[in-house]
């Protein structure tokens, strides 16, 4: 059963331009205990426009689950790790979620 629970959680969506680039911003997220989970969704095309130009890509996903307080430091390990010029940063609040697995993402943040 799903509860209202104060808006603390949230995902951020990060397009990246290959497999390996992906595993390893994702696995800097976690080790870093900035995020609590990261998937990656492979084999998404991306229609755009970028410098007046039509473009598409073959990219992959990161859907980023963390606390909302841990954003500006994913943020800046996105930018710091990203090969992207502009690289896709998102950030949606979760308005709800199971109780005991926002939870878990809460205790994943005080590891180390």
């Amino acid at each position: 059963m799903t509860c209202n629970m104060p808006a603390n959680h949230q995902i951020i969506f990060c397009t990246c331009p290959d497999k390996d680039t992906a595993e390893k911003i994702a696995r800097l997220l976690v080790a870093n205990n900035e995020a609590a989970c990261v998937n990656i969704l492979p084999g998404i095309t991306s229609i755009y426009t970028w410098k007046e130009q039509i473009e598409s890509a073959q990219e992959h996903l990161l859907l980023i689950k963390a606390h909302k307080d841990h954003y500006q430091a994913i943020e800046t390990t996105l930018r710091d790790h990203h090969p992207y010029e502009l690289p896709e940063i998102i950030a949606v609040t979760i308005e709800r979620g199971l109780p005991e697995y926002l939870k878990w993402i809460d205790s994943c943040h005080s590891l180390k």
